[in-house]
């Protein structure tokens, strides 16, 4: 799973108003032929990005390669289970990835684009927001 070395902020304030915008850095393919771009907006945990990562790197196997352009750096809290109100805020629990409609989430190369649209079609599936295939043109 990905995690961050090291942060700046054990604990972040919870967004108000995350649906805001659209991607402006990552929204071009950059690296692959192939790739998964997002169309909504959500957090991806770094559980997801890994199961995402198993499903691609099965059709791939030695021909191609796998770019991951996201990075779960947001850390979320959660508080133990039957613990009353008060207290403070909870203990980081896991790892999330923001995304924006038009980020660019996975990039594929190597592969024929009958593998990588099955291949990323199956991968959506994994994650909690709605998504697609592009080629680079």
């Amino acid at each position: 799973m990905l995690l961050p070395k090291k942060v700046k902020h054990r604990k972040w304030h919870k967004p108000r108003r995350a649906n805001k915008g659209v991607a402006s850095r990552t929204n071009k393919i950059d690296f692959g032929s192939f790739g998964l771009v997002s169309q909504t907006h959500g957090w991806v945990t770094s559980r997801q990005i890994e199961s995402v990562r198993k499903v691609l790197t099965r059709y791939v196997r030695r021909g191609g390669k796998i770019w991951i352009r996201i990075f779960p750096d947001r850390p979320v809290t959660k508080k133990g289970n039957e613990v009353p109100m008060g207290g403070g805020k909870g203990s980081p629990d896991h790892y999330v990835a923001t995304i924006k409609p038009g980020t660019v989430m996975f990039e594929m190369e190597g592969i024929p684009e009958n593998k990588a649209r099955e291949a990323i079609n199956l991968a959506i599936y994994k994650l909690p927001v709605k998504a697609k295939f592009i080629k680079k043109n």
